[in-house]
């Protein structure tokens, strides 16, 4: 049976993440392992960093109460993290799936996704953690890093979820644009869906001609499209007028210092499409 790795926190992505996760399931007829993750505290933080105030007369009932206050901090999170699997398990079996599994962990939320993604065929996540609930114009970090550690396909969701009736696939002749295009040709999460291909760039023939032999690969008919512009924007305003559609496209290349000279497509379409995106190794 396929599996479907659903990643949760405080955020108020978790919702996002069942309802997509759902969709998902049903229509792979899917488990999902339902993983909240406790994370560590780093040292410094772990001790409020207050080393350098014990020559100011800290005394040691002060920093016994303040590691009372750290397990008391950890218990809470725990339960937390508990009252969070219990109502992401009852949302995903309202929404009809059968099969749910919760998991707690303590531990790096990155390393932890990666661990588990071992046994998944495709891992959602939220589009922002809860430290990033305030940064609209953003992508969590452990977000791109979680996209750029894992080998699976990566489905990030939007903080608003409607039917999905539409599938985009963001096509540059790219190796990574020719494996979103196989993903979708073969996987039954977009059996039903009308499929539209959008290149960026002069509508020519060096365009043109592995725009169609793409869609050749699809075995079904597609909406095609060249689009004059920079490929962020020509897919974000397509993406736009899109409303019901989730965006496919291939994950980051293996080249982050150069990404973090020029910046990247990847991080742009998930920053600013607000609507579930696909990534595909």
């Amino acid at each position: 049976m396929a599996r479907i790795l659903a990643c949760i926190d405080a955020s108020s992505y978790a919702t996002s993440v069942c309802d997509l996760s759902a969709w998902a399931a049903v229509r792979l007829g899917a488990e999902v392992e339902l993983l909240h993750v406790v994370q560590r505290k780093d040292a410094v933080a772990a001790r409020r960093d207050l080393s350098g105030a014990i020559g100011l007369g800290v005394k040691k009932q002060l920093l016994e109460e303040l590691t009372r206050i750290d397990e008391a901090e950890g218990r809470l999170a725990v339960e937390r993290g508990r009252v969070l699997l219990s109502v992401g398990e009852e949302r995903l079996r309202a929404a009809g799936v059968a099969d749910v599994r919760p998991l707690h962990r303590h531990g790096g939320i990155v390393e932890t996704i990666v661990e588990r993604e071992a046994e998944a065929d495709l891992v959602v996540i939220g589009k922002r953690g809860a430290s990033g609930e305030f940064a609209m114009e953003h992508i969590g970090s452990k977000v791109e890093r979680v996209v750029r550690a894992s080998v699976r396909p990566v489905l990030v969701a939007s903080r608003e979820i409607v039917p999905i009736a539409r599938v985009v696939i963001a096509y540059d002749g790219s190796p990574a644009a020719d494996r979103s295009v196989d993903h979708v040709a073969a996987s039954p999460l977009f059996t039903g869906l009308e499929v539209h291909l959008v290149t960026a760039g002069v509508d020519d023939a060096s365009r043109r001609g592995p725009l169609e032999a793409a869609a050749g690969r699809l075995s079904r008919p597609s909406v095609r499209a060249v689009i004059e512009g920079p490929a962020d924007q020509v897919i974000g305003d397509y993406m736009k007028e899109c409303r019901d559609a989730m965006l496919v496209m291939g994950a980051y290349g293996h080249a982050p210092l150069r990404t973090l000279i020029v910046g990247s497509t990847t991080t742009t379409m998930v920053r600013t499409v607000r609507r579930p995106v696909l990534l595909v190794r």
